[in-house]
């Protein structure tokens, strides 16, 4: 079978198990998957993938896993996260992710909402953190670590991955034939996967998506996308989340070799090692990347800073030209490529000299940094999915416009609804529902299969997607990470100095707060601290020290939260938010764009400029 039968599905059934199988032992590479163990990278290849997935999967079967049972991962990436996931899939049972950083109220939630039987976890770092989710939920009979030596001795039902393998070495030996039983059951509308996101009440929704959304969103990437089984791609976002987890099933049914990165603390490192040709990121990433590279530039001092600014500043321009499809002038296009040869080069290195794309997701990358990116030939094209319809639309490399999210992708329908100019999606590609919420789903899920995105936008003549705003209150952060901001303001607005409070953060790393202190209470403290309370409301929201007691506050009040929930920044406002400025709406809602754009300037300088700090 070819690789091009493969994608398109051939005569393969639309399953995740049966796409990747079929590519990984067409493509049969020795470095199917590569994980770094100390100084080195350690490959493991097709035929050990494979055998590795039926142990785990004949073991779990062993310990009494069977059809439709939920069994959840928590993990950072590493191979053993995907190991897992296709053997839990090939017995037609479910997975349901959970993030290494979730709160473990959250993770408690998720676990028995779900009713999962079975727990995976990476290590001791891991289980110490979730720990006082995972105990006494009912449901779990057992913990399977894949870190050996992380099991704690008084932990009763755990087990070490190996343990579990080794079960299912013994199962294949006396039955060779139950794994493929197993595989020739399993069928497109088979439920894969619950996957918790959080909404507006702040009660995670566990997201149920078939084998075929899957399948379906493989064939769209791989038929508007260049990918080949030459390429290789560094794994370095959660595979909780869906946009990598989507991207990951793609490039094994390509045959890319996937190098797993297991935190971004080595990013760098591991970008000149692998030297990898495609990758997926988040606006995070790119900020992170850009503010490192911008400091070094603006430190180098003399003729170096000037010329990295003049380098930067005809970037701009040259991207800025380029995607206005009306051609480079010449001296333009002379000067770009000085620039390119002197510094952008350097850029490149820097993400290890073979790079062809970025697919970016997850949140809204600036039109500077992209730009930025693009100048030195570090191209980025931005796409747009959500948990409930995985992968929607994405810019091409020979079609990308700066602040689109790029035109859908093969066989998803988008359009934007008339009375209030949401994007809704339709295709394959969308959810079944949210598990145990049948009227939730009703909510979001219209009659003939229409998602409704709850994102605001247009799209233009030329096909690309633009979003505009957010229907509700909802907002994602540079991660990926979606934040309510209702739950957090109602915590802050229990302090004794807080009057209201509005929470911010929109494609920044983390949510900060706009606040209007309750002033008599605050000038009292003041007054009784012998700090000068006479001031007015101006100077007191400009005074360091008053900025820092009320964000004591604010972040004391979130601090139960998941770490990318916390407020740590805010702002002090000198005056109540009001009806009169387009504020607030009559029944005196927030109007969180009107706010947004009044204090565009405060913001900025919360956050340190352009893609936060």
């Amino acid at each position: 079978m070819t690789a091009e039968e493969i994608v398109g599905f051939g005569n393969l059934p639309q399953t995740i198990p049966h796409l990747m199988f079929g590519a990984i032992q067409t493509f049969n590479k020795a470095d199917a998957l590569s994980y770094k163990n100390q100084d080195s990278w350690v490959s493991i290849a097709a035929t050990q993938f494979v055998e590795r997935v039926k142990h785990v999967a004949l073991g779990l079967y062993e310990i009494g896993i069977r059809a439709g049972d939920r069994v959840a991962i928590i993990s950072e990436n590493r191979p053993e996260w995907s190991i897992t996931d296709l053997a839990i899939l090939s017995l037609r049972a479910v997975n349901v992710p959970i993030y290494t950083t979730q709160a473990p109220d959250q993770v408690r939630y998720i676990l028995e909402d779900s009713g999962a039987k079975i727990l995976f976890i990476s290590g001791r770092k891991t289980f110490q953190h979730a720990a006082p989710g995972i105990e006494g939920v009912e449901s779990l009979e057992k913990l399977i670590f894949f870190d050996a030596d992380a099991i704690p001795e008084e932990l009763q039902r755990a087990m070490p991955l190996e343990t579990l393998e080794k079960k299912g070495v013994e199962a294949h030996r006396i039955d060779s034939e139950a794994f493929d039983r197993f595989l020739s059951e399993v069928k497109a509308d088979d439920l894969a996967t619950v996957i918790y996101t959080s909404g507006t009440t702040g009660e995670p929704k566990g997201v149920m998506l078939t084998n075929e959304n899957f399948a379906s969103n493989i064939r769209a990437i791989t038929a508007e996308l260049p990918i080949s089984a030459a390429d290789r791609s560094l794994s370095v976002l959660p595979l909780s989340h869906i946009f990598e987890r989507a991207c990951f099933y793609t490039l094994c049914c390509n045959g890319v070799s996937i190098y797993y990165s297991a935190s971004f603390d080595h990013l760098a490192q591991h970008l000149k090692e692998v030297k990898p040709t495609i990758m997926t990121a988040v606006p995070r990433l790119f900020e992170q990347v850009y503010h490192k590279i911008v400091k070094k530039g603006m430190s180098a001092g003399g003729w170096k800073t000037k010329l990295f600014s003049w380098a930067l500043e005809n970037g701009q321009k040259y991207a800025e030209a380029q995607n206005k499809d009306k051609g480079v002038p010449p001296l333009l296009a002379l000067q770009h490529a000085i620039a390119s040869r002197l510094v952008f080069s350097k850029w490149r290195e820097g993400v290890g000299g073979n790079l062809r794309f970025f697919v970016s997701g997850g949140a809204p990358l600036s039109a500077k940094l992209t730009n930025a990116f693009w100048a030195a030939d570090i191209a980025i094209l931005q796409g747009y999915g959500m948990t409930e319809a995985c992968i929607v639309s994405a810019n091409r490399p020979d079609n990308h416009r700066v602040g689109s999210i790029g035109i859908p992708l093969k066989d998803i329908e988008v359009k934007i609804a008339p009375e209030d100019g949401e994007i809704l999606v339709r295709g394959k590609n969308v959810m079944r529902g949210y598990f145990n919420k049948p009227e939730l789903t009703e909510e979001v899920l219209t009659g003939d299969g229409w998602y409704k995105t709850g994102d605001v936008g247009e799209i233009r003549d030329d096909g690309h997607i633009y979003i505009t705003d957010r229907k509700k209150d909802l907002f994602k952060l540079s991660n990926g990470k979606y934040i309510a901001p209702q739950q957090l303001e109602s915590l802050i607005k229990q302090a004794s100095f807080v009057s209201q409070a509005i929470v911010v953060g929109a494609g920044r790393k983390q949510p900060a707060a706009l606040i209007v202190p309750e002033f008599e209470s605050l000038k009292a403290f003041l007054a009784e601290k012998g700090i000068d309370a006479k001031r007015s409301r101006e100077e007191l929201c400009q005074d360091p020290k008053v900025i820092k007691l009320v964000q004591r506050e604010a972040a004391e009040l979130t601090a139960e939260r998941a770490d990318y929930e916390r407020v740590k920044k805010v702002a002090l406002l000198p005056r109540e938010f009001s009806i009169d400025r387009g504020e607030m709406t009559p029944t005196l809602k927030i109007k969180r764009g009107v706010i947004d754009e009044n204090y565009r300037e405060l913001l900025d300088e919360l956050y340190g400029g352009a893609g936060d700090e």
